[in-house]
């Protein structure tokens, strides 16, 4: 039999659950189970305005349900609004599986994923996220045909990473313009936050242009690699924000600009691959502005893993995927325009740009 504290704190869950979706204006959200192959997925439906929501899966060990719950509807929303800002026609969505990459995964979990997200008849299309692979998509791709970032030799685009550093390179490079009076990357001091797979494309390009690049990561391994690799110096993960740096790229999971460690900057410019950088999007724009920091959208200058598996979608080839990406340089520089005539955060003035797409039927 339930008590009535345990009934209590459900209606209370159920009710707080309504309240983060119709605060972000979700359309869907469809929580999975399935008790034989262990799987806890939700997937989240942000906006279909512009065409199916799309939008990769993310495998995490959460702290508990309802954080895997804030950050899907967090990161399905920003997909929206990369789509959007991005000039694609598309909606946005996002999912989350809850476990461990390195021991949950199984086939078994992946086809009954690949089972929810058919059962929604292409209104979500599904693609690789962090802690997912294109051999997972193509688990999920034999349930469903609403997969996207699939391997090459299946015909899919691959990997997204090379596009996704490619895009935060280019949103760097126009930062660099907007601050300095030219693009050029040659001689700045760049931390890079994040040794996966974006970030390593990321040092490359940086230290290709012959920046002074600092990396660092938890996972130690990636990190030495990358260090071998590309001459990068390795900095410990507590230093990174008080480090005098012209450029913070963080590149790993959001949130890391919170009140603390904006205080602690020092840098002139943030723009990196992670999403949801922002831990109070009101709060922290204006901190940063106010602070002299010029911050590129993270939904903006990261979507290059999103034009690449649109470019899967649309059969184009890996170059066209890369020539629409460099679009994102053009884009970063009109926003900042907007926001220094308008006298507003940069993400407000993105923000608006996207809405305007979305909601003015265009």
């Amino acid at each position: 039999m339930i008590e009535l504290k345990e009934m209590k704190e459900t209606i209370a869950t159920a009710n707080s659950v309504f309240a983060q979706v119709t605060d972000m204006k979700h359309e869907q959200v469809v929580f999975c189970y399935d008790h034989e192959t262990g799987l806890k997925a939700i997937i989240a439906i942000h906006n279909t305005n512009l065409g199916p929501a799309l939008g990769g899966t993310r495998m995490w060990m959460y702290q508990n349900e309802n954080d895997a719950l804030t950050d899907v509807l967090r990161l399905s929303r920003g997909m929206t609004y990369k789509a959007a800002i991005s000039g694609l026609n598309l909606g946005g969505g996002k999912a989350v599986i809850i476990g461990d990459s390195k021991k949950d995964k199984t086939e078994a979990l992946f086809r009954k994923f690949g089972q929810y997200v058919n059962s929604l008849s292409g209104r979500y299309i599904t693609a690789e996220d962090v802690g997912t692979s294109t051999k997972d998509m193509e688990y999920i791709s034999k349930e469903t045909k609403h997969v996207t970032g699939l391997p090459e030799s299946m015909g899919g685009s691959g990997d997204p990473s090379p596009v996704t550093a490619y895009g935060v390179y280019m949103g760097m490079k126009a930062s660099a313009k907007e601050v300095w009076g030219n693009d050029s990357l040659s001689g700045k001091k760049v931390c890079v936050q994040g040794a996966g797979h974006v970030g390593s494309n990321l040092v490359k390009h940086l230290t290709e242009e012959g920046a002074k690049v600092y990396v660092t990561d938890i996972n130690k391994e990636a990190l030495q690699q990358v260090a071998t690799t590309y001459k990068a110096e390795v900095v410990a993960p507590d230093s990174i924000f008080s480090l005098d740096v012209d450029i913070y790229a963080p590149c790993a999971l959001g949130a890391t600009l919170n009140t603390e460690n904006i205080s602690k900057l020092k840098c002139a410019i943030v723009s990196g691959a992670a999403n949801n950088q922002l831990a109070d999007e009101v709060v922290h724009s204006k901190m940063l502005m106010d602070k002299g920091i010029l911050w590129a959208p993270d939904f903006l200058i990261n979507a290059g893993g999103l034009i690449n598996v649109y470019s899967e979608l649309k059969q184009f080839s890996r170059a066209e995927a890369l020539k629409q990406t460099e679009h994102i340089y053009k884009v970063t520089l009109d926003i900042f325009k907007k926001s220094k005539g308008e006298k507003i955060p940069t993400l407000v003035a993105a923000m608006q740009m996207a809405e305007k797409r979305i909601y003015g039927g265009k």
